[in-house]
C-alpha cells in the first residue's frame, strides 16, 4: 500500500485540512441520505493508501471539485480502479499537471516510495520518448485558472532555472535538489494551475520544463535514478506542450546520458536517434554534437568500433559549428572540450589509449565550469593510468580532488572512488599518496 500522493496534493491545492475534508464529506453524504461520521484520522488513513468504501470516493471528488472550481475525477485523486494502470504520460495536460505537482510534493516530503523507486525499463521507459516524437500535439494549452499568470511570472521561472543550474554546477545535485524541488512546489505548481492563454501557456510550459529538467539532473546526481527518470519524463511532456522541439531534444539527451550510466547502450542509441530525427532544424550544433558523441560512447561500449569512429568524426564536425551566442540556455553545458572528453571515453573503451589521451588533455586544456573540470580531470587521470604514467596520474588526481571540494554529488563521488581504486592498483609511492588525498575527501559524508 503506497501513500496517496495525488489526494495529498489536491488537499494542499484546495487548502483543506484533514478535519476539514472529513467534515465536508460527512456533509455531502447527508445530502445523499448517508449517515457518515468521518474524522481527521480517517483522512490520514486515506492518505496512507487506504481506499474509502462505498460512495465516499465520489464524495471526495465532489468536495474538491466545489472547492477548486473544476471537474475532479477518481483518477485525479488517486482513487481510480484499484490495481489499474496509472495514466500514461500522454494523458490530457490538466491531469498530467496534477500528477506532476503531486510528485514534486512527495519529493519535497522525502516520501520513500518516491525516493527509492527504481528506474523503469522496457516499454515504460520508451513510451514517453515515443509520445513526445509522435502526434497528437497539444492544440491548445490554455487554462481557465483563477490566478492569472503574467509574462513576468514566466521570466521568473526562466531566471530560476539559470540560478539552480549554476548552484548545481558549483555545489552538486545533493545540495541543490531540495532547493529546486521546494521552488517547484511553492512557485511553479501554482502557475501551472493558474489561468493563461495558449501563447503564454506555451512559454510557461517551456520555462517549467527547463526547471523540471534541472530537478531531474539533481536527482540523477543524487543517485535517485527512478526519480530522475520521472522528472525527465515530466520535462519531456512539458516540452511537448510548449511546442519547442529543441527543448524536447535536450531532455532526451538527458535520458541518453542516464541510459549510458545504467548500461542501456542500445536504448541510448535509439533515444539519441529519436531526438536528432524529430527535432530536425531545431537541433542546435551544440546539442547535435553532444547527442552524437554519446551515441559514439554507446557504440564503443557495444564493441562496434567502425560505428563509434564514424560518430566521433560527426560529433567533432558538429562541435566546429557551435556559435555560443546562438545557443539556448539549456545547451550551455556543451562548453569547449565537452565533446573531447566524451570522445576520450569512447576511444578508451575501444582501446585507443593514445588517441584518448590526446582528447582528454585537450578537454582539460579548455575552459570549463568547476564540475565539468572535475569530470575532465578524472578522465585524464584514467587515461594516464592506462598509459602507465602513475606519477602524472597522481598529480591529476590531486588536482581533481581539490576541484571537487565543496561539491555534494554522488556521481562525482563515484568518479573519485574509481580513480582511487585505479591509483592503488597501479602502485607507486606518488600514486599511493594521491590515493590517500582522494580517500580523505571520500571520508567526508554526504
Amino acid at each position: 500500500m503506497h501513500p496517496n500522493t495525488l489526494l495529498d496534493a489536491m488537499l494542499a491545492e484546495a487548502g483543506i485540512s484533514h478535519a476539514g475534508l472529513a467534515a465536508r464529506v460527512n456533509q455531502a453524504g447527508r445530502a445523499r441520505g448517508l449517515a457518515l461520521r468521518y474524522e481527521h484520522t480517517a483522512v490520514a488513513r486515506w492518505l496512507k493508501g487506504q481506499r474509502p468504501r462505498g460512495q465516499v470516493p465520489d464524495l471526495i471528488c465532489e468536495v474538491l471539485a466545489a472547492r477548486l472550481h473544476r471537474a475532479v475525477g477518481l483518477d485525479d485523486v488517486g482513487l481510480g480502479v484499484p490495481g489499474g494502470p496509472l495514466p500514461a504520460p500522454g494523458t490530457p495536460l490538466a491531469g498530467f499537471v496534477d500528477r506532476a505537482t503531486a510528485l514534486w510534493r512527495s519529493d519535497e516530503q522525502r516520501r520513500p516510495h518516491v525516493l527509492d523507486a527504481p528506474a523503469v525499463t522496457g516499454n515504460p521507459a520508451v513510451m514517453p520518448v515515443w509520445e513526445w516524437e509522435n502526434p497528437p500535439e497539444d492544440a491548445d494549452v490554455s487554462r481557465p485558472g483563477h490566478a492569472r499568470v503574467s509574462a513576468a511570472d514566466v521570466s521568473m521561472l526562466t531566471a530560476a532555472r539559470a540560478h539552480y543550474e549554476q548552484m548545481y554546477r558549483r555545489a552538486g545535485g545533493l545540495a541543490t535538489r531540495a532547493r529546486i524541488v521546494g521552488f517547484l512546489t511553492t512557485e511553479t505548481a501554482p502557475l501551472l494551475r493558474g489561468g493563461y492563454g495558449d501563447a503564454l501557456g506555451r512559454r510557461l510550459h517551456r520555462a517549467a520544463g527547463g526547471l523540471v529538467a534541472v530537478a531531474g539532473i539533481c536527482a540523477y546526481d543524487s543517485d535517485a535514478q527512478g526519480l530522475a527518470q520521472r522528472y525527465f519524463h515530466q520535462a519531456l511532456r512539458l516540452a511537448k506542450a510548449s511546442g519547442d522541439r529543441g527543448l524536447g531534444a535536450y531532455v532526451v539527451a538527458l535520458l541518453v546520458n542516464q541510459a549510458l550510466f545504467m548500461g542501456e547502450y542500445r536504448q541510448a542509441v535509439a533515444f539519441a536517434e529519436a531526438a536528432l530525427r524529430s527535432a530536425h532544424a531545431e537541433i542546435t550544433p551544440a546539442l547535435a554534437a553532444d547527442l552524437t558523441a554519446m551515441q559514439a560512447k554507446a557504440y564503443a561500449h557495444l564493441g562496434d568500433g567502425p560505428a563509434a569512429l564514424a560518430l566521433i568524426r560527426r560529433a567533432e564536425a558538429e562541435a566546429e559549428r557551435i556559435s555560443p551566442g546562438r545557443e539556448p540556455a539549456e545547451t550551455g553545458y556543451v562548453q569547449p572540450g565537452l565533446v573531447n572528453v566524451q570522445v576520450a571515453e569512447a576511444l578508451l573503451s575501444l582501446g585507443e589509449v593514445a588517441a584518448a589521451h590526446e582528447h582528454a588533455a585537450a578537454a582539460v586544456g579548455s575552459p570549463a565550469h568547476d564540475r565539468g573540470r572535475v569530470h575532465r580531470l578524472a578522465m585524464l587521470c584514467q587515461v594516464e593510468l592506462r598509459q602507465g604514467e602513475q606519477d602524472r596520474a597522481a598529480e591529476t588526481a590531486v588536482e581533481m580532488t581539490e576541484r571537487a571540494r565543496g561539491m555534494e554529488s554522488r556521481r562525482l563521488r563515484d568518479r573519485l572512488r574509481l580513480v582511487r581504486e585505479q591509483l592503488l592498483a597501479g602502485g607507486g609511492a606518488e600514486a599511493r599518496r594521491a590515493a590517500d588525498v582522494v580517500g580523505g575527501a571520500l571520508r567526508v559524508p554526504l
